[in-house]
């Protein structure tokens, strides 16, 4: 085999996979890990169920891939927001946003989280890739809180984690709940008449959370300038 003929081989193989990877994440999405079948994904990609086999090894590691695939496809979007250019609120802010932003885009996302946890994220916990996955996001969070803590804007009790799981839930909430929220509520999360003004509250809470100093006196809370 000639080197040409190895990286088309190579290549060919790369978007074999990625292919089926697309498709499963529709599959897994739409029907769920127990639901979904790795009959139907073969019969919807240019190729059979035994090269699904071959190339993840089972539908567990077929889920696990595309788990995987889901969160490096939002981690490459955090690392986007510049860091060190903008105002630690403004970057905050920016985060929050894009967050939100992608949650709306890709509702296959928020799916797959939502399965994984009703199987107690036994995939993502056999992952090798977890701490990839989440260190971007920390990373950037860390950063942020750091510089926002030096200018002696933000509170010195919260972590990135903190942050995270604020902005996560959310988001989260607004995709995950939607369809319960509306036949309770009569509002639906997603109508694009609201869209600004939920995607503007989930900046104003993050920011307004991390620049308002605990009420340890009990006097009520301290709120510190941010510049934004």
């Amino acid at each position: 085999m000639t080197g040409g003929e190895a990286l088309t081989r190579k290549h060919n193989a790369e978007r074999t996979r990625a292919d089926i990877i697309e498709i499963a994440t529709r599959e897994f999405a739409d029907r769920g890990y127990a639901g979904a079948r790795v009959d139907e994904i073969a019969a919807r990609t240019r190729t059979t169920k035994r090269m699904i086999y071959y190339y993840f090894g089972g539908k567990e590691d077929l889920f696990l891939a595309v788990l995987e695939q889901a969160y490096r496809r939002i981690r490459a979007l955090e690392q986007q927001v510049d860091v060190e250019q903008l105002e630690p609120a403004a970057a905050l802010r920016q985060l929050a946003e894009l967050t939100f932003d992608h949650h709306e885009a890709d509702p296959d996302f928020v799916r797959l989280v939502s399965i994984e946890n009703i199987h107690h994220a036994d995939h993502l916990r056999r992952s090798q890739s977890r701490e990839v996955l989440s260190a971007p996001a920390l990373d950037i969070l860390a950063r942020i809180m750091e510089r926002g803590r030096a200018a002696g804007q933000f509170r010195e009790d919260l972590d990135a984690l903190d942050v995270h799981m604020i902005i996560s839930a959310f988001c989260v909430f607004r995709g995950a709940n939607r369809h319960t929220f509306e036949a309770i509520f009569g509002r639906d999360l997603l109508a694009p008449s609201r869209r600004d003004h939920l995607r503007t509250m989930i900046g104003d809470l993050v920011v307004a959370h991390v620049t308002t100093l605990p009420d340890l006196a009990g006097d009520g809370a301290v709120q510190r300038g941010t510049g934004v």
